[in-house]
């Protein structure tokens, strides 16, 4: 049996920085990458310690990396802020006045707050968190709407040491139940609800229900009123967020907290069982937050700079709040659906605010695609100058379009790859420094020993497909599972020996760039060959007339498992018997006749989740003909699955 993924598929359209982009870059030439690059993996000390004397240290530390694998400490002894960094040290000058968030509401409601607004914001609420018994070491749940307070609220725990696990706000009251058991958080902040698709979300009745059985930890719930619909508020539990401010004053000092202080809980997306509370800490993850916006979106003072990843994600986390902050960047938030009321919100927010600096995530790109070129031409977008993708590999032909349309063939795309697990960016192209190819990563971040290795953990040649993993600790690792130290060694560090097990299956090319071809357990093994379920996607959205497609392997007698198709056709496109057969042999063309589908189902929708990612465990479901089981509250569309499960070949 074929130990390797297949990879026939090769990218030959290159595209290299523009010489006006490079001139202005921090780094500017791949020989200057390369440089630092040697450097950060060789002497990981004299480099980071360099890059962390740009951040705000309270106490200076007395040694750059403690690691005992899996276990690594980054700037021991040193005590930080990350509050303080993100707002105190901007105060001084004329960041003061500068927009710190952008904030739009989908009703359509505005608001901007600089950076003296947003500090005096944080402390006061930091003094709520207090008043209602936070200090440092409590885990607080945010379980917000994409308003300003929940940005607000991050660093609010950040001053005081308390640490913040959020929660999407498209979770169950299941789901926040089970994290708030894990988690043993005494206090929840929310809101009496959200907004999305002109609907209100009710986020308080969650909570209650969540709250329902007494068995939590949780002490206290403190309400933002959003929609201002009638909640039920429990006396003594519950207080609203507006009185509590009645209370306090702004003066609230930044705690020195030791590099190594935990800073946030986050949990991983789709886990199944137990709740996996992914542990992130103060310095180094800073650091890598704080890098990673410098050198891989270039950000500058006069940016205006929009993720448009949900706070509930690490996304939102890293380059939403954190980084752009620390950065002393104009970071924009949108509180709702890409398509609401129209299918070029995002568009008209771009053109009304001169964004700069784009980053979202493939599926979106793809939907945007499959609602046609027509919405995009109705704005002006020539303030954008460098765009970016998150959240999972990106077709080449959806990374075209999105250069051309969006971009307008000027604009570097920076294709980052990273997880929860790893804080920030690890593989991405360095926009004034490396060349790009669609649908590749590149190369790695500094510090990033990234290698694709067998089954045994030897090190592969070009273009042979194996497992990712990272070789090196670096500053924003993921410091353990909340509470699980034998699952954190058994995920992450069990099946090569120091070696960081990343769960993607990979192939390097002979540039050496970096392929990411989908989840190790997506790859799909046919007849002996093992396919990267990536890959077959990526053919099939190539085809003219293909907006989207997800693929599943189903049981098969004779080869082990079936590729079945789930494919979204553009506006105008017929779905028909005759266009599911040239599929066929257009993926046959592309990739082999291996990767051939058995089955191509059509469908208006795929069953995503509102940050856009596909749930291909509910698909793999549909495929075999099984009954749906899981949570499915995180679905956009309940509806989808229902269209699904009637869908032929």
């Amino acid at each position: 049996m074929s130990k390797n993924i297949e990879s026939t598929l090769v990218e030959n359209r290159i595209f290299k920085p523009s010489k006006e982009f490079s001139k202005k870059a921090r780094i500017g030439s791949m020989a200057q990458y390369q440089k630092m690059w040697k450097e950060s993996v060789e002497k990981p000390e004299k480099f980071f310690a360099r890059e962390a004397a740009e951040l705000c240290w309270q106490k200076k530390w007395t040694k750059v990396l403690d690691w005992k694998c899996p276990y690594a400490k980054w700037f021991v002894g040193g005590k930080l802020n990350v509050s303080e960094n993100c707002l105190d040290r901007h105060l001084d000058g004329p960041r003061k006045t500068k927009a710190a968030i952008i904030w739009e509401g989908e009703p359509g409601e505005k608001r901007v707050l600089t950076y003296q607004q947003l500090h005096r914001e944080v402390c006061r609420f930091a003094n709520v968190l207090k008043r209602n018994g936070a200090k440092k070491g409590t885990r607080v749940i945010i379980y917000m709407p994409m308003v300003p307070e929940a940005a607000v609220a991050m660093l609010a725990c950040a001053r005081i040491g308390a640490m913040h696990s959020v929660i999407f706000g498209g979770f169950s009251a299941e789901s926040i139940k089970d994290r708030a058991l894990d988690s043993g958080a005494t206090i929840i902040v929310t809101a009496d609800g959200g907004y999305r698709r002109g609907a209100v979300v009710a986020l308080k009745k969650n909570v209650d229900d969540a709250l329902k059985a007494k068995d939590t930890s949780v002490k206290r719930v403190i309400v933002f009123k959003r929609t201002g619909q009638d909640v039920h508020i429990e006396e003594g539990r519950d207080v609203w967020w507006h009185r509590e401010l009645e209370y306090v004053d702004a003066n609230c000092p930044a705690v020195a907290l030791d590099s190594e202080t935990p800073l946030f809980i986050l949990y991983t997306s789709g886990s199944t069982g137990k709740p996996k509370g992914i542990l992130h800490t103060t310095g180094g993850y800073l650091l890598h937050a704080y890098m990673t916006c410098k050198y891989v979106f270039d950000l500058r003072d006069e940016d205006v700079y929009w993720c448009t990843a949900d706070v509930g994600w690490v996304t939102g986390h890293s380059y939403m709040v954190y980084g752009p902050l620390a950065m002393g960047a104009t970071s924009l938030m949108y509180e709702g659906a890409p398509n609401w009321p129209e299918n070029d919100r995002f568009w008209n927010i771009i053109e009304e605010y001169g964004v700069s600096v784009f980053y979202t995530a493939p599926t979106a790109i793809r939907a945007f695609m499959k609602w046609g070129d027509q919405w995009v031409k109705k704005h002006d977008l020539s303030s954008l100058r460098l765009l970016g993708t998150v959240g999972e590999p990106i077709n080449p032909e959806a990374w075209m379009w999105y250069h051309r349309v969006i971009g307008g063939s000027r604009c570097p795309i920076v294709d980052t790859w990273w997880q929860t697990e790893t804080g920030g960016h690890m593989i991405t192209p360095i926009p004034g420094a490396i060349p790009t190819k669609p649908g590749t990563a590149t190369l790695p971040f500094f510090g990033v020993d990234a290698a694709v290795v067998d089954d045994n953990g030897k090190e592969l040649g070009a273009n042979q497909g194996g497992k990712l993993v990272i070789r090196k600790p670096w500053p924003s690792m993921l410091r353990g599972i909340w509470g699980d130290k034998a699952r954190y060694k058994e995920t992450y560090w069990s099946e090569f020996k120091g070696y960081y097990l990343a769960g993607d299956g990979a192939r390097r090319d002979k540039d050496g760039y970096i392929w990411i071809v989908g989840r190790i357990d997506d790859v799909l093994n046919v007849a002996g060959h093992r396919l990267g379920t990536a890959e077959v996607e990526s053919a099939l959205v190539s085809h003219p007339s293909v907006a989207e497609a997800a693929v599943v392997g189903k049981p098969d007698e004779l080869k082990g498992q079936a590729v079945v198709c789930f494919v979204t056709v553009k506006t105008g496109k017929i779905a028909n018997k005759e266009l599911a057969a040239d599929l066929k042999k257009h993926v046959r063309t592309v990739i082999g006749p291996v990767a051939t589908p058995d089955e191509i189902r059509f469908t208006d929708a795929l069953p995503k989740t509102r940050s856009g990612k596909i749930m291909r465990r509910l698909l793999k479901q549909v495929a075999a003909g099984e009954i749906i089981k899981g949570d499915t509250t995180t679905l956009e569309d309940l509806s989808v699955l229902a269209k699904l499960a009637t869908a032929e070949d």
